[in-house]
């Protein structure tokens, strides 16, 4: 018969086990698994393509009116995703605040910098700012987390990485890219989407799940770019865009913003900020490779280097690779 003494061990050991279940469930992979890095690739094959139709897009439609279109298409994607699964947005109050900061972070504010740089600098070159995002990332990430914190492994990884994108499409675009103010323009949008990386993590702790806290964030942004755009841009003043440009819109949201937010919140959920951050610096290749497949484009041997600095670069901040040569050279 238990005495009063196993009761009260009993009940402090299902406490116990309690707590460490939902500490368990919230902990981040440092070390991703296959599936996360599913996720990266795909991911990357997606962001590669968005920057072509960024470029188209911006060609034919005012950056705001661009982002506001983006936005608004992207929300209503999701928002009918959400009713076809018999669910609902049902965001709790005190998590609009939130999700608004995000809209800012990820969307609004980025968007509409690379929309405007690119209208004066190759895509190629936007792409090369965007691959910096990590970097800020690892910075942001040190500062704000605990469960991120900076390694050699992850700075050294990140130089490599970048130092690899540059390689293979830097020094030609650099040579006649653009204006100093549009390259700044990007780099800004790449620090953004570094800090919104680290603060979409809240919303694992708050219980929203990643397709809630896309399409809360891609509402919140259709509404505040709205207003916006229609004072600002006006568009029912300029021409009517041409197909290829409603193409690309459609294309940025419903592929590239709404199906992949989806994906890279779930990333960042299980993988964190620091390593979903990775996807900027296979968005340039991604674009290069898609390029050879699809329209014949060959690689110069500059570019092939840069691919091997970037899978250097990833593989050092991954660590697998590097723990399985020292186990077996040590074994």
């Amino acid at each position: 018969m238990a005495t009063p003494s196993d009761r009260i061990f009993d009940s402090k050991m299902g406490e116990a086990e309690a707590l460490a279940a939902r500490h368990s469930t919230s902990m981040i992979h440092n070390v991703m698994n296959r599936g996360e890095w599913g996720i990266l690739l795909a991911l990357a094959l997606i962001w590669g393509a968005a920057f072509f139709f960024i470029k188209v897009a911006v060609t034919h439609v005012d950056p705001l009116t661009y982002v506001w279109l983006r936005l608004t298409i992207a929300a209503a994607a999701l928002w009918l995703l959400l009713r076809y699964r018999g669910d609902r947005l049902n965001l709790p109050r005190e998590v609009w605040g939130a999700i608004l900061v995000l809209a800012l972070l990820n969307n609004m504010i980025p968007f509409v910098l690379f929309g405007w740089g690119q209208r004066h600098i190759a895509s190629g070159l936007a792409s090369i700012l965007n691959a910096t995002t990590p970097i800020w990332g690892v910075i942001v990430a040190h500062l704000a987390t605990r469960d991120e914190r900076i390694t050699p492994a992850k700075v050294l990884g990140v130089v490599i990485g970048f130092a690899g994108v540059a390689t293979m499409i830097g020094p030609g675009l650099l040579s006649n890219g653009g204006g100093l103010v549009p390259q700044l323009a990007c780099l800004a949008a790449a620090f953004c989407y570094a800090v919104a990386g680290v603060w979409a993590r809240r919303f694992k702790r708050l219980g929203v799940t990643p397709i809630k806290v896309a399409a809360g964030q891609l509402l919140a942004g259709a509404a505040v770019m709205s207003p916006i755009a229609l004072i600002v841009d006006q568009p029912w003043l300029r021409p009517f865009p041409p197909i290829e440009a409603w193409g690309a819109i459609a294309a940025l949201a419903l592929v590239c913003t709404a199906f992949a937010y989806i994906l890279y919140f779930k990333l960042i959920e299980s993988a964190g900020a620091t390593n979903a951050l990775l996807v900027t610096l296979l968005v340039p290749p991604t674009a290069i490779l898609l390029g050879g497949l699809l329209l014949g484009e060959r690689l110069t041997g500059a570019q092939f280097m840069g691919l091997g600095f970037i899978a250097l670069g990833l593989a050092v901040i991954d660590g697998r690779l590097f723990a399985a040569f020292r186990k077996k050279t040590f074994a």
